[in-house]
């Protein structure tokens, strides 16, 4: 009968075949017949014989299999009176020795490649297996047997069947030299036999799982890098694509590895694409939610999101899952799938940064969600290094997270992981390290003379982006769960270093340590304690920011590029770590102030950008707004009958003198002088452009004959 008519018979095949499939493979790492080193003088070799670093260059040398009495390919001594021809004939009436020692050294490149070791023998009586001074196989023999300890049973088979001992851990393999240390033991002293041999095979499973993330890096307008951690080691795979379920673009990686970084260049910028990620064989992950936006270019007429969280490796009082909950609350309120970037201020793994604390305290409740489709741009703050030095930068943070380091997202080059800038629209960001230290005089961040500073300057100078946005960890105002008027590193923080930025025309500085929310006023030449602090000497606007209607609510008014055009601060360290504050809380400076937990969210829009804090319980507990470039007089001369486009000069609300909202109009004024005026419509006290329109006869260009801005900070 053929298998065609026959189900069951095609149930059984196709059994075997999707058996055969999903089969693990193994590698040989020691195969039988193979060459070792062995004593067989029947000494009592007491423990130090099964370690890695013993010498054993006094041994014998000699392939497998050994014994006496059975057919072996090596014949060793039974016992001390057996005489010297003791294989052939079988001495069987001398008296034979107990314990007989092997140690076979070898080689493993990955040992994440393989998900357990599985052992095969020929023994006769007893054996003990060790790896690396560690035992992982025992048969017919007691722990802790001595060199003069019995076999507990003779061998049944007498060694001539294979014996199998599977799914031991790789947890005592190591990457590279290991040595495999072996004793035999006999029932008796009288034993007619002996025999042994083995096989080791690292078993390589046939599928692997997510274990870590994937999670999105180094995001620029053509390129993103792909992390995620695996159980066991495979090859790697990214499929993209414009829209879900195709994916026509793919990248392989055929290194093996359990940690995976693969980067796709050659995108289109501020397009969004669905991705999945896994190997060449397995896909791993790729719903709905896996999807990521490149960065826009620096003209993009789009709002660009970020969201900044600040401290966020642990769970004091409920912090982090409920400032995570709201942040994804008010992106669903908004109709907002991804923030454009998600800034980390350092302390994202409490309390030491090391790997597993970052498993659990940070991968882990970050990664079913928000890591999966917001690009991420980390800095480290003091408890990242707990468990390294702040001069290796070798610990978790930096295995864990892959940074810009060459420019890859623009900005100047730093060379270091440890601070980068990089570029999202019309904003230039720079990352900074607040705690490590830097060769050759473990110089600090407050170190104006070190490579960091050296590096910002640089960066600084190259930048023509409109807006500038720097973050680090340690603060240089705050109240909070740490005082910056006795803190060392915060007071040499705000005395040489701020003052560099604030030259250079940095609009907004994020920091975290302290455990709560502060904001400053707009302020520029603050750098002594917090009693030195003069609202009319310090703050380039006294107004809130708010921009909400309310009393002395008003925009902060810079000028793009402008330096010492003032700067606001604000410590937004408790999206995941609560702490308390000082005594004076809140810091003069920093008025605007909330101990509770929550995240700083802020969009850019063209030249207005406006900050929220969204606490815990989904308030939007603060906000401010910063404008650049506007209040501006402008006169046009134009020939009369032809018309012309006015456009306010900033994203908003609008009334213009004409009853038109709209932030563009177009006019065909009479001949003669006409002013034009637009205000916010919000409260319409706070922006107002002056347009003078003069229409002659006959003059057809359309020229420009004059542009002022006029920053207006103090007005209510």
């Amino acid at each position: 009968m053929t298998a065609a008519r026959n189900p069951k018979l095609i149930g059984i095949l196709l059994f075997l075949l999707i058996t055969f499939l999903h089969a693990d493979a193994q590698s040989i790492l020691i195969a039988y017949g193979n060459s070792w080193k062995y004593l067989d003088n029947g000494s009592n070799q007491g423990t130090a014989w099964r370690s890695s670093s013993f010498n054993d260059a006094s041994w014998l040398t000699a392939r497998s299999r050994f014994g006496y009495g059975d057919p072996v390919a090596t014949c060793i001594k039974p016992g001390v009176s057996c005489g010297s021809n003791y294989c052939s004939p079988n001495p069987s009436t001398c008296t034979k020795y107990i314990t007989y020692y092997f140690r076979k050294s070898f080689t493993i490149a990955n040992k994440s490649l393989f998900s357990s070791f599985t052992i095969k023998m020929f023994r006769d009586d007893g054996v003990a297996v060790y790896i690396n001074g560690v035992r992982i196989v025992s048969n017919n023999l007691v722990a802790g047997a001595a060199y003069n300890t019995f076999a507990t049973a003779a061998a049944a088979d007498d060694g001539q069947i294979e014996q199998t001992f599977a799914n031991i851990p790789t947890t005592n393999f190591v990457n590279g030299t290991n040595v495999l240390a072996v004793e035999v033991h006999q029932n008796s002293t009288t034993s007619s036999d002996l025999t042994f041999d083995l096989q080791l095979a690292g078993i390589i499973p046939s599928s692997v799982s997510l274990t870590r993330g994937p999670y999105l890096q180094m995001g620029s307008q053509t390129a993103l890098t792909f992390r995620w951690r695996t159980n066991y080691a495979s090859n790697s795979r990214v499929q993209i694509g414009t829209v879900y379920g195709s994916y026509p673009i793919v990248v392989n990686d055929t290194n093996k590895t359990t940690e995976h970084a693969v980067r796709i260049k050659g995108l289109t910028s501020n397009t969004k694409y669905y991705y999945r990620i896994g190997t060449s064989t397995q896909v791993l992950q790729g719903s709905t939610s896996n999807f990521f936006t490149t960065v826009p270019a620096a003209n993009t007429t789009r709002k660009v999101r970020i969201a900044a969280f600040g401290d966020c490796g642990r769970n004091d009082n409920s912090f982090q899952t409920q400032t995570l909950t709201q942040y994804r609350n008010y992106l669903t309120a908004n109709g907002i799938d991804a923030a454009d970037a998600m800034i980390l201020l350092g302390d994202n793994a409490y309390n030491s940064g090391t790997d597993a604390e970052y498993t659990t305290n940070f991968f882990t409740p970050y990664g079913s969600s928000i890591l999966k489709n917001h690009k991420l741009y980390p800095a480290p703050g003091n408890h990242d290094y707990y468990s390294t030095s702040q001069t290796s930068r070798t610990g978790a943070y930096y295995k864990n997270f892959s940074m810009p380091k060459a420019g890859e997202c623009g900005g100047v080059a730093s060379g270091t992981e440890a601070y980068y800038s990089f570029d999202i629209g019309n904003i230039h960001f720079l990352s900074l390290d607040s705690y490590g230290q830097e060769s050759p005089n473990n110089t600090r961040l407050y170190d104006t003379l070190g490579p960091q500073v050296t590096w910002v300057k640089k960066d600084l100078n190259a930048n023509t982006k409109k807006w500038v946005v720097v973050y680090w960890h340690h603060p240089p105002y705050t109240m909070g769960s740490h005082n910056s008027d006795t803190e060392t590193e915060l007071i040499n923080i705000r005395n040489n270093f701020i003052r560099i930025l604030e030259r250079y025309g940095v609009d907004l500085i994020i920091c975290g340590h302290s455990h709560d929310y502060e904001r400053s006023y707009l302020l520029k030449g603050h750098y002594g304690n917090e009693a030195t602090f003069n609202l009319a000497t310090h703050a380039v606007s006294n107004s809130s920011g708010k921009y909400d209607g309310s009393g002395n609510s008003c925009p902060y008014i810079t000028a793009s590029g402008a330096a010492n055009h003032g700067t606001v601060y604000v410590v937004a360290g408790s999206s995941g770590a609560d702490g308390g504050v000082n005594t004076g809380y809140p810091h003069n400076a920093m008025p605007f102030s909330f101990d509770d937990g929550g995240m700083l969210y802020f969009e850019v829009d063209d030249n207005r950008l406006d900050a929220k804090f969204i606490r815990r319980d989904g308030i939007v507990a603060d906000k401010f707004t910063i404008m650049q470039n506007v209040n501006n007089t402008s006169t046009y001369s134009i020939t009369a009958g032809t018309s012309i486009t006015l456009k306010a000069s900033w994203p908003g609300s609008y009334i213009w003198n004409t009853g038109a909202s709209t932030r563009s109009i177009t006019i065909t004024p009479p001949a003669g002088t006409t002013v034009y005026t637009v205000k916010d419509f919000t409260t319409g006290t706070c922006l107002t452009d002056h347009i003078t329109v003069t229409a002659f006869p006959n003059i057809s260009p359309v020229t420009l004959t004059k542009n002022r801005a006029q920053l207006n900070n103090n007005k209510k």
